[in-house]
């Protein structure tokens, strides 16, 4: 008997770590996908297929738009500028804030069985908790109804050699009274979890690999910087009263590679000596290595230049991050799983305050 295929249509799909973790996991297959940057849907329609439109998605229509297929699951990381930590915070007031509704408007028209997206960490709190009640309630105000599940993950316990925190909102639909789970996480100090991995494990052999792996021009103050701090360290190893000492607002600042740990969390871009480090050599990290931090496979090629590509990888989902979260929904699409009354479950959490509900479907 043929398995199904679990069709996906994918959102804000950039090159398309969310879409690739969960086609590894075997059964699923992306049908259709956005993004409006230009090399990003380069790298996405390269390694799965002309189905990505390339555009503005608040200028799509999923109601009347009829080369956009049915799905079993929408998936996407809309933009989470206005909800990071790093960076000053607007939250649902921000200019980019409110494309997460382009993501409901998605999964209004489509009604998948389930939906899955990905932001960082800071939505939990941004506008004091209030951009997360939101998005909550929006989702399950569609017909017929979403069980709305986010919880904080951190990627390094789910086999990826980096730390990296993010939330993944699960939505499943009232209807097919599935009881989803958030998996425990497999990696990690405690018993019985596997061992990190560690980006000294990540970058064996990674300098045979043929394809965005340039050494960027590095200028010999930076090296100098670079060789005063110890591996896993950053900037604030150099000392104050040194003529190489630098300012730096962010922990990203100069830091190294520590060889025996996951790597610190990559990101998309910024100048100030926030590219990552390698250690013992006195240079930036690789897109390669970077690539394999955020564990993309070697034959997964990045097109455009240097910074687009890291730009690519930072704003990536490590595939491997959602391998775990892929397994669990499979059975929802296979038909394969006990029923349960989600309209009274939800209807007993509705009964809580928000802070209530919020600590329960997180924990």
């Amino acid at each position: 008997m043929q398995k199904k295929e679990i069709g996906i249509v994918s959102l804000f799909s950039g090159c398309g770590g969310l879409d690739l973790g969960f086609e590894q996991v075997g059964d699923y297959k992306t049908l259709w996908a956005n993004d409006f940057k230009h090399e990003a849907c380069e790298t996405f329609r390269k390694h799965f297929g002309d189905i990505i439109v390339e555009g503005d998605i608040e200028q799509i229509d999923p109601y009347t738009d009829k080369t956009i297929p049915n799905c079993d699951l929408v998936l996407g990381g809309f933009p989470c500028q206005d909800f990071s930590i790093i960076w000053k915070r607007p939250g649902l007031n921000g200019e980019r804030g409110n494309l997460y509704k382009s993501f409901l408007r998605f999964v209004d028209a489509k009604k998948p069985k389930a939906f899955v997206a990905e932001n960082v960490k800071g939505i939990l709190t941004a506008n004091g908790k209030k951009a997360i009640k939101q998005i909550i309630e929006d989702f399950q105000n569609i017909e017929p109804g979403y069980f709305v599940i986010p919880h904080l993950y951190d990627f390094a316990e789910y086999g990826v050699p980096e730390y990296r925190e993010r939330v993944l909102i699960v939505g499943i639909r009232i209807d097919t009274g599935f009881k989803f789970e958030h998996p425990a996480p497999t990696h990690g100090n405690g018993e019985g979890l596997l061992p990190f991995v560690t980006v000294g494990e990540a970058f064996e052999g990674v300098e045979n690999v043929p394809y965005n792996n340039e050494f960027l021009k590095v200028q010999e103050r930076t090296k100098k910087i670079i060789s005063l701090i110890p591996e896993g360290g950053n900037f604030t190893s150099i000392p104050k009263d040194s003529p190489y000492y630098v300012k730096g607002m962010i922990s990203h600042v100069y830091r190294r590679i520590h060889r025996n740990e996951p790597s610190k969390t990559i990101i998309a871009a910024g100048g100030g000596g926030t590219w990552g480090y390698h250690y013992p050599e006195n240079r930036p990290l690789t897109n390669r290595e970077r690539a394999r931090i955020q564990s993309f496979p070697d034959d997964f090629i990045f097109y455009g230049n240097t910074t687009e590509v890291r730009r690519q990888i930072g704003n990536a989902v490590p595939p491997v991050g959602v391998h775990a979260i892929a397994k669990a929904l499979k059975p929802l699409f296979l038909s394969d799983y006990p029923r349960i009354d989600l309209k009274a479950e939800q209807d007993k959490l509705m009964s809580l305050s928000f802070e209530e509900r919020l600590k329960l479907i997180t924990k």
